[in-house]
């Protein structure tokens, strides 16, 4: 059976970027730290994964479409523009390109809709006639998640691969409430807000009862514990925008047909592509 890997570009860079033990300059005193560990790891996932197709996405520097929804989503990240460039995780895209453009992945940077929309995009169109792997640690592809969907946290030696079986055991929940799950709970690190009163084990509580929070808002006045109802109600317009935010619908574009996302690996090293964009 074919397989479709789905890089998150951004997520890996930054896993690298900053995981890497301290900054590494080349011969020519150029920071590499960042390229060499997104080329080192992603050789690794490709030799896990084995796909027969493959694509790494990349978020735009355009503005994030979901701040209409909410104008703080996602108002606590780092503004890295006003950091030293030794300092910024996206200086050292262009060598990233440079790596992936010799090892033939395709990639693009995604505009008008954030890069999570695209492989939703991508898993949910073709999840039906190949398995489809997601490399990412963003936890709202864990909505994605069915029999031929699973997503790769990557670790090294302790890589997780995540299917239904992990979601159900972590969270008391299904992959498909998932995104209901965190309109609930909240995500700190997107500046959302959960209602007050629901942490996780609520959350799978009241979903497991009601199914989805659809259903859920529609039905709150049967909610038991008192102060859960009225934060639930209170809260309910919030819990609205929420899902629409964490949501992955699948209704992107997709900047690459399938054909033309073929791979097929060939035993090449992280420093036979370092030395052949010019880093080594």
């Amino acid at each position: 059976m074919n397989k479709l890997l789905l890089v998150d570009g951004h997520n890996l860079l930054f896993q690298m970027f900053f995981g890497m033990p301290s900054r590494i300059i080349n011969k020519d005193g150029k920071a590499i730290q960042g390229t060499l560990g997104f080329v080192g790891a992603l050789l690794k996932i490709i030799r896990m994964v084995n796909p027969s197709h493959m694509l790494v996405l990349f978020d735009s520097e355009q503005e994030n479409p979901r701040g209409e929804l909410r104008e703080d989503y996602k108002a606590n990240r780092a503004d890295y523009s006003l950091v030293p460039e030794e300092d910024c995780p996206f200086s050292q895209l262009p060598d990233i390109y440079a790596a992936l453009d010799y090892l033939g992945i395709p990639h693009t940077e995604v505009i008008g809709v954030e890069a999570d929309d695209v492989v939703a995009s991508y898993a949910i169109q073709f999840g039906a006639d190949m398995q489809v792997v997601i490399a990412s640690f963003d936890s709202d592809f864990f909505q994605l998640i069915n029999e031929t969907v699973t997503i790769l946290r990557y670790r090294g030696d302790n890589t997780i691969l995540c299917d239904c079986a992990y979601i159900q055991n972590k969270l008391g929940i299904s992959p498909c409430q998932y995104a209901d799950f965190k309109s609930l709970t909240g995500d700190p690190s997107d500046h959302i807000k959960g209602a007050n009163k629901v942490g996780p084990k609520t959350a799978a509580q009241l979903l497991n009862q009601f199914g989805k929070l659809e259903q859920l808002l529609a039905c709150a006045e049967q909610i038991t514990k008192p102060s859960v109802r009225q934060s639930i109600i209170d809260n309910a317009e919030r819990l609205k925008v929420n899902l629409a935010l964490i949501r992955l619908d699948g209704n992107a574009p997709l900047p690459f047909p399938i054909q033309e996302l073929l791979y097929d690996y060939d035993g090449i090293t992280t420093n036979d592509v370092l030395a052949g964009i010019g880093l080594r």
